[in-house]
């Protein structure tokens, strides 16, 4: 048993059923990112940017969880120009992602499984989408980031088998919730003609309503009230014991309850 399977039964000791929907409570945390020294001016927001770190308070997070899976549950059909929903996308002088408009599920996980904020995925205005994110190791916060800054993301844990967990979490970039904070860079994409800012919000998994370290999220955008958002999501690697040290300190716990009995005959 690996760590994140220990984790995701530990998840389902909290495991629930869609039960109600909240607005997000985000952190604000800081971006620390590096653009190609070889590209210059607004140049740099079309390169690669790769992420370095993000902090929030005097914690510096450099160690991610990425996607590695990605199901796809639905997604408005590409056929030409701006029509379907989500898309791979990357900078117009990128080398690391991929742009793809009729997105699979592999190319859902070329885009979102790097460090390169530079490579997301790409929502057409009025398209709906619901995706399964799988991340290579168990994740205890979320970082999201959202070129424009004008869109809408709803969010919720899954287990290992793709199952919603906890409650909806909806990132609202209106008034229904606070403003996506700026990230610190533009981006400007295949799939798009200008610069746009990018911004960002964290999630804990409390916020998400589950106890424990998640291996994954279902996103979704529901049409035109959504606008389209173009995101990039990485969580933090979480902290929690190997299945084999959790056995090991229970050999030694019945280890010294044994002894303890003993002691109390004699």
């Amino acid at each position: 048993m690996n760590r994140i399977n220990y984790t995701l039964g530990l998840v389902g000791l909290v495991a629930g059923s869609l039960a109600f929907t909240n607005s997000a409570a985000a952190f604000n945390f800081t971006t620390n990112f590096t653009t190609n020294p070889s590209l210059t001016g607004n140049q740099r927001w079309q390169g690669d940017i790769f992420l370095d770190s993000v902090q929030y308070g005097s914690t510096i997070v450099n160690e991610f969880a990425l996607v590695n899976r990605v199901n796809i549950l639905s997604n408005d059909l590409w056929t030409s120009g701006n029509t379907g929903a989500a898309s791979a996308d990357m900078g117009d002088l990128a080398t690391v992602g991929l742009s793809q408009e009729r997105l699979t599920a592999d190319g859902a996980v070329a885009a979102l499984g790097n460090r390169y904020l530079s490579s997301i995925i790409d929502t057409e205005d009025s398209g709906s989408f619901a995706m399964n994110l799988f991340f290579d190791k168990a994740v205890d916060n979320l970082f999201f980031f959202e070129r424009g800054r004008n869109s809408k993301l709803d969010v919720q844990a899954i287990d290992a088998s793709g199952n919603l967990i906890g409650n909806l979490l909806a990132l609202d970039s209106g008034k229904n919730g606070p403003d996506w904070q700026s990230a610190g860079y533009q981006l400007n994409t295949k799939e798009i003609g200008d610069f746009q800012t990018v911004g960002s919000f964290g999630v804990s998994i409390a916020d998400l309503g589950v106890a424990a370290p998640i291996s994954g999220i279902r996103v979704f955008s529901r049409g035109s009230a959504y606008q389209g958002p173009d995101f990039k999501v990485v969580g933090s690697v979480a902290s929690v014991p190997e299945p084999g040290t959790i056995v090991g300190l229970g050999v030694v716990t019945a280890g010294l309850m044994a002894s303890r009995r003993r002691q109390k005959k004699a």
